[in-house]
């Protein structure tokens, strides 16, 4: 499984082009598609991106869900409705549509964000609050990891 790690800001050009960190792209080498799957995040103004292989994990988990209900129907809309296969272009970039790039207000720059197995895509000074106030919360609520080991279970 993909795990993205780190904070990158790359310009974005006239045409809607961003170049896909180096480290992130190397990550997703070894996937079925050559590029990304991205979607407009329900829950702050970023884009949601993955590799194809988290996709069909969020597949597998919307539809363990009880089919044809209301928390299925609206994830299913909500992630997969709006999903996009982006392809790497020969310079390692992707063009995020429009929509997507208003969605997160993101100019001529955007900041990649690793969050494991998925990544995000912000406007950079969005990012940057958002980060602050993530780990102003993390810090008041005492948030704490158990470590697992390779197996699933608690060290």
């Amino acid at each position: 499984m993909a795990v993205f790690i780190g904070t990158f800001e790359n310009k974005v050009d006239r045409k809607g082009r961003v170049s896909v960190p180096a480290q992130f792209r190397q990550t997703l080498a070894s996937q079925s598609f050559p590029g990304i799957v991205a979607f407009r995040s329900y829950r702050a103004a970023a884009i949601e991106a993955c590799g194809i292989d988290f996709m069909e994990r969020l597949n597998d988990s919307v539809t363990s869900m009880n089919l044809f209900s209301d928390p299925q129907d609206d994830l299913a809309a909500t992630i997969f409705a709006d999903s996009i296969q982006l392809s790497f272009d020969g310079e390692g970039r992707i063009l995020l549509p429009p929509r997507f790039a208003e969605h997160a207000g993101i100019g001529d720059r955007a900041a990649f964000v690793g969050k494991g197995p998925v990544f995000q895509i912000w406007e950079p000074g969005a990012l940057e609050t958002y980060k602050e106030a993530a780990r102003e919360r993390a810090r008041t609520q005492g948030l704490t990891l158990q470590l697992r080991d390779g197996n699933g279970g608690g060290r």
